[in-house]
């Protein structure tokens, strides 16, 4: 077998999650629950019921808080065999023809989920990191591929610090580093040694995809290759956008992906810092889709709002939850301490978007030296970044008095 799909969840909710698949028969009950990296589990899914999994009702309905992604999985059936075999048996094959005895800890070092963009798969770090694999690392690359239904590999390590968020992938076989990803009906482009597809957001690209934004202009300031910028275009119908990028390779990647879903004519790409952006006085929306901050598109933002009308904000931030003291907490259970949790999590939320509101107040004055009327129409959780700290974004409606 070449993988299946799995949802990647919060460990602390993972029963719930199991419980509701298994209720709507979507849960495949061969295969053996994993643990994953960052406090997070992988529920296999049957793979007919994949194109009906709404994951932004799902997370609505289950744990709005808790993480929720679809990847791909070497699962483990419950009789202790793993449903990637196929790969399992090629290395074990490979290994002994140089040699060398197949291993647990060798088994360990597989991977346990990965991206898949058609033909190519995407690996985490936490794999083939043992030095008995570079050994044979000519030979490798073709088995692990053949075993996983591939013909192109390669393999992230982390993220660049270069300003551009470029990820650092390495490509193990194959030249051609461009991929093809449907998601909601809408095609991205993108080279993957160069951008980062960011599935995570997944649930606010679905909410994006349910606004009416018929007759406005949007300005999406953090445009990348256009994960917010497409949706926009497509499926809320906003009669044109302007899309701010800096990173030319996410640039070249957003112009391919403009001409491939039919819209290039709605919009105008803007490569470059947008605090030099020489628009103002055009937007009835602007997103700011950077985390874990957006502040410094804030005067941007403000300056682009039309000045009679007004319009909305979305603003991304990362808000970090203090956390109680355990000395003040009576022992309470489990689900009181996760109720608790979920309670002191939206209160710091609305303690930040409050803030929030008064700053763009106080800017939208200090650049149109009129008063505005900053309202909190709504925050939306998009995923847990990590302990205590969640990506949210606020929804802030800005009007002159």
């Amino acid at each position: 077998m070449d993988g299946v799909p799995c949802l990647r969840v919060s460990q602390c909710y993972a029963q719930q999650f199991r419980k509701h698949l298994q209720s709507k028969g979507a849960l495949d009950l061969s295969l053996s629950l994993l643990k994953d990296s960052g406090g997070t589990v992988l529920l296999p899914i049957l793979p007919s019921h994949l194109p009906q999994l709404d994951l932004q009702s799902l997370r609505t309905t289950v744990a709005s808080d808790s993480v929720c992604e679809i990847v791909w999985s070497q699962s483990k059936k419950k009789n202790g065999q793993t449903s990637g075999n196929k790969l399992e048996k090629n290395l074990q094959e490979l290994l002994a023809c140089n040699n060398e005895r197949w291993t647990e800890e060798l088994r360990d070092d597989l991977p346990r989920s990965f991206q898949r963009h058609g033909d190519l798969v995407l690996l985490g770090d936490n794999c083939f990191s043992l030095q008995l694999w570079k050994k044979i690392e000519e030979q490798l690359w073709s088995a692990v591929a053949k075993g996983m239904g591939a013909k192109r590999l390669a393999k992230m390590s982390r993220i660049s610090r270069d300003g551009f968020r470029s990820p650092m992938v390495t490509m193990l076989l194959g030249e051609n580093s461009w991929v093809k990803h449907v998601d909601n009906r809408i095609t991205y482009e993108f080279d993957v040694t160069k951008c980062m597809f960011s599935a995570g957001n997944i649930t606010e690209k679905l909410r994006v995809a349910g606004f009416d934004c018929r007759g406005e202009t949007v300005v999406d300031l953090y445009a990348g290759i256009g994960y917010f910028t497409l949706p926009y275009l497509v499926h809320a119908g906003a009669s044109y956008v302007h899309a701010c990028e800096w990173s030319p390779n996410a640039v070249e990647a957003l112009q391919k992906n403009l001409v491939a879903n039919g819209v290039s004519d709605r919009c105008t790409v803007h490569h470059g810092d947008n605090r030099q952006l020489q628009l103002c006085d055009i937007a009835d929306r602007v997103n700011l889709g950077l985390i874990p901050s957006s502040e410094d598109g804030w005067p941007v933002a403000c300056r682009l709002l039309k000045r009679k009308t007004g319009g909305i904000l979305h603003i991304h931030q990362n808000v970090t939850s203090p956390l109680p003291s355990a000395s003040a907490i009576p022992a309470i259970n489990d689900a009181t301490s996760r109720a608790s949790g979920k309670a002191a999590d939206r209160e710091a939320w609305q303690v930040w978007a409050d803030d929030t509101a008064n700053r763009i107040a106080s800017l939208l004055k200090d650049i149109t030296g009129a008063r505005w009327i900053t309202n909190v129409q709504h925050i939306e959780h998009v995923k847990s970044y990590a302990p205590h700290v969640h990506h949210v974004v606020l929804d802030l409606k800005c009007r002159p008095s």
